[in-house]
């Protein structure tokens, strides 16, 4: 099986089970009470369930390892020989970590979204887990992502008349902790763009598929990678089907942390080992929607003394809609200008490919 074949394996099989199991997860967040009664920064205008994120990460891990288990694709292009099962290798692998780092936010966001964890609000409402505990448990993901070796080892030298260290810049000790910034911040920022109905979901359908084209049309194609974006791709888009407006089920915190996590690790694994000299642009490049959105909110609240996880209406989407559009004229606006954002991306990437 090539690998564009097994690309759209990935994506269709990822799709297939999301859509499949987004009803049986609205029902399980009716049951328990994990609604999200609505705010007056929302764009929604009822109690509308959550933990429709619990899909997309079930539909992502059915189609990778599905397609792991079946084929023998290889774990990275530097090791050709070891596929899953075949080496005692397997634990200490990259792509282990992310998995592993996956299931740790996942975790994280369905306990978040759960009514009868954290403090209360002034209604007597959940606030959900602490910011203190979702930023720890954040940094312990990252951490445990970088530990098995998917971590920001170094970056292509994009000065190399001013630098003069050679082609590539090596962090040595500095990668691990950097890989944990870059994932808080990274799987933050993507939470941050979760306030509209397809918003997260659409984008990081456009971010994943993006870093699967770079993965597979490399000069060098990582099958890995391209697995994984492809999996992220088909699970993003499947939950799309009940998600886009009016939507009938939130991915809530489990989902929005899950693709967070998801396309930060690819940019580490993908993006970042372009071997190109705007490899260190590329990943604020392709996530550069939520990035830039997160980066000013957080300018905005310290400018005004806030905290900077308090919850305001000085997002994108809200910003958009405040002057007259509506959720759908919105959210299209914001995939158009990360369909711009990718589409630089890739011609950096084609542009900067060794003959």
């Amino acid at each position: 099986m090539n690998l564009l074949t097994l690309m759209a394996s990935a994506t269709a099989l990822a799709c297939v089970v999301t859509i499949l199991l987004t009803p049986l997860a609205k029902r399980l967040a009716e049951r328990f009470g994990v609604v999200r009664v609505p705010r007056v920064r929302d764009a929604h205008h009822k109690a509308t369930p959550l933990w429709g994120g619990t899909a997309i990460v079930v539909g992502f891990f059915a189609a990778y390892v599905a397609l792991r288990l079946f084929t023998n694709v290889p774990f990275d292009k530097s090791t050709p020989d070891k596929s899953v099962g075949g080496s005692a290798d397997l634990l200490r692998h990259p792509i282990v970590g992310i998995l592993l780092g996956a299931l740790i936010v996942s975790v994280i966001g369905a306990l978040d979204d759960m009514p009868s964890i954290g403090p209360k609000d002034a209604e007597g409402k959940s606030k959900g887990l602490s910011p203190t505990l979702q930023i720890l448990g954040l940094l312990f993901a990252g951490l445990v992502a970088a530990l098995f070796g998917a971590r920001i080892e170094g970056v292509t030298n994009p000065f190399p008349n001013l630098i003069h260290v050679g082609p590539y810049l090596s962090l040595g000790w500095l990668s691990i902790p950097l890989t944990m910034v870059w994932v808080l911040g990274a799987t933050k920022f993507f939470d941050f763009l979760d306030g509209m109905d397809g918003l997260a979901a659409g984008v990081s359908a456009i971010a994943a598929m993006t870093m699967g084209v770079m993965a597979a049309f490399s000069h060098n194609p990582d099958p890995a990678v391209a697995l994984l974006a492809a999996a992220t791709f088909g699970a993003a888009l499947g939950f799309l089907r009940y998600n886009y407006n009016p939507a009938s089920i939130f991915m809530g915190t489990v989902g929005s942390y899950f693709l967070g996590f998801m396309l930060s690790m690819l940019a580490v694994v993908g993006a970042l080992k372009v071997p190109v000299a705007a490899a260190i642009f590329l990943p604020g490049i392709v996530l550069g929607v939520p990035v830039f959105d997160g980066l000013y909110v957080i300018r905005k609240r310290a400018v005004q003394g806030k905290k900077l996880t308090e919850a305001d209406q000085s997002h994108l989407h809200h910003r958009l809609t405040e002057r007259g559009l509506s959720v759908k004229q919105a959210v299209w606006i914001i995939y158009g200008l990360t369909f711009v954002t990718c589409l630089i991306a890739l011609l950096l990437v084609w542009l900067g490919r060794k003959p």
